[in-house]
């Protein structure tokens, strides 16, 4: 089974937070690349740009810039990854360093 572990952050986390501070995060989520890697869990990750850099496009055809929802949180990443069930999904993402959350989602396999 195929998993989404999409990273929360705090809204504007990036704009503010200090070198130090996002260069350790960046060495925890390598850590983290490291450990699935050794584990012989197949994933791939990205680092996504803040809302405000997103457009949406709704039913009906139309665009709009920014998230469709607002949110107090910011989808700052997304690692997928390949479990055997949902536990084994939960076990990996309390390895992953967490922001603000981590939501496990199941994807549709095709």
């Amino acid at each position: 089974m195929r998993f989404a572990l999409l990273l929360f952050d705090h809204e504007d986390y990036w704009a503010t937070v200090p070198q130090a501070e996002m260069e350790a995060a960046v060495a925890e989520h390598a850590a983290f690349g490291r450990y699935l890697s050794e584990r012989g869990a197949p994933f791939a990750a990205a680092a996504l740009k803040p809302q405000s850099e997103a457009r949406t496009l709704r039913s009906g055809g139309s665009a709009a810039d920014g998230p469709f929802t607002p949110l107090r949180e910011d989808l700052a990443g997304i690692y997928l990854v390949e479990c055997a069930d949902p536990d084994e999904a939960e076990e990996l993402a309390r390895r992953c360093p967490m922001g603000a959350g981590i939501e496990i989602r199941p994807l549709w396999e095709a």
